[in-house]
């Protein structure tokens, strides 16, 4: 199995803080599945405001975080890196849950699996876990779309 340091995760994925929500890659198989992590802190910008007396990572970031590893998973299938004539798309997600809510101090491990790849259109099977206990799923379609100038 593969593993990916920060540096090599920003040369794959576009984002950039704020919004890039991936430390690490824990390990990759092309073609299969990949497991990332998201270290979650205090210091997260969204923490002011979600909760100030109860900080809670918002669900829809930790639906982005498990996009953000399928990108990944993505661009190593396809032995390419982000570039500025193509952008990466959500296009669904589908049986989102949210099981356990993640907070300042936790170790996101994201496990997102390829489904299919068809059209132009990826299907991933992706889960969050804390400490081995399930925080959220959902299966997610994405695609690549060039960017018209």
């Amino acid at each position: 199995m593969n593993s990916m340091n920060i540096h090599k995760v920003l040369e794959y994925l576009p984002h950039r803080y704020p919004f890039l929500l991936i430390d690490r890659v824990l390990s990759y198989e092309a073609g299969k599945e990949i497991r990332a992590l998201k270290n979650v802190t205090i210091n997260e910008p969204f923490f002011n405001g979600h909760f100030p007396h109860h900080p809670v990572m918002p669900g829809v970031l930790i639906i982005e975080a498990m996009a953000q590893a399928a990108a990944l998973l993505s661009f190593v299938t396809m032995n390419a890196k982000s570039d500025d004539k193509s952008v990466y798309y959500f296009v669904g997600i589908d049986n989102a849950r949210f099981k356990k809510p993640v907070t300042a101090g936790d170790a996101l491990i994201l496990h997102v699996t390829l489904e299919r790849h068809m059209r132009g259109v990826w299907k991933f099977k992706a889960q969050a876990h804390v400490d081995d206990i399930l925080a959220a799923e959902a299966e997610l379609l994405c695609a690549v779309r060039d960017i018209e100038k």
